[in-house]
């Protein structure tokens, strides 16, 4: 499942296939919005099995229930026929970019996003393009028909995270260890200092923040009122 991380969500031809494959071999542990967005590109492609696959991936979504869970599981059996299509725009977002700016530092972070492109903006580089004078950059009160502003919601779910996955580790020591970490200023660097002994668990970790974070970037666009488009997966070679 390693590698389902590196081409869900890029675009190349006839790889929905191999997406299947993939994902029939390996358990799909917490990466079931990476699997559920792939899996629409290959319920959209025909490839057989995908239905199947798709169904478990839905039920797999409403049983775990996290922030956007509901919203993937939706648009799977929407896509498999089994209820309406969300009344949602489709929009070609990256949102792993989305979930950076939403959950980036409060002082620097937010931006906004392209409705004609699905481009995110960091606020850093609307404002490196304004002192550049680029004539395409706008603010959004200019032309709010395109952009869509994105406020940081800072680190608060972040911490979070890491307190869940802590509650989850069989290991009480390295709990303790990590429950010590996050306690007080510069508990994120401490968190991945400490993790880093344990490359295993370090690999848990971002399997996990990844996850997590893309099920917030989903439902709050979702909340905006759009769909990310799904685009053709990209396998590495």
């Amino acid at each position: 499942m390693t590698a389902t991380v590196n081409f869900v969500g890029r675009s190349s031809g006839g790889d929905g296939q191999r997406l299947i494959n993939l994902l029939s071999q390996e358990p799909w542990g917490d990466r079931l919005q990476l699997a559920g967005d792939g899996l629409l590109v290959a319920l959209a492609q025909g490839v057989k099995r995908a239905p199947g696959l798709a169904q478990q991936c839905a039920e797999g979504l409403r049983e775990r229930a996290w922030a956007g869970d509901e919203d993937l599981a939706d648009q799977l059996e929407a896509a498999l026929g089994e209820r309406p299509t969300p009344m949602l725009r489709p929009l070609a977002v990256d949102l792993d970019e989305l979930a950076s700016v939403l959950e980036g530092d409060p002082a620097y972070g937010g931006g906004r996003i392209d409705l004609r492109t699905g481009e995110v903006w960091p606020q850093a580089a609307i404002e490196y393009a304004r002192e550049q004078q680029e004539d395409d950059v706008e603010t959004e009160d200019e032309d709010p028909d395109r952009w869509l502003p994105v406020w940081c919601k800072g680190s608060r779910d972040a911490y979070r995270d890491m307190e869940h996955f802590i509650e989850a580790l069989e290991d009480e020591d390295r709990a303790d260890r990590l429950s010590i970490a996050i306690t007080g200023r510069g508990a994120f660097r401490r968190f991945k200092d400490v993790l880093s002994r344990w490359p295993d668990e370090l690999e848990r970790w971002h399997t996990f923040s990844d996850e997590r974070q893309r099920g917030r970037a989903r439902a709050w666009l979702a909340g905006a009122g759009y769909v990310p488009r799904q685009h053709e997966p990209h396998l590495p070679t």
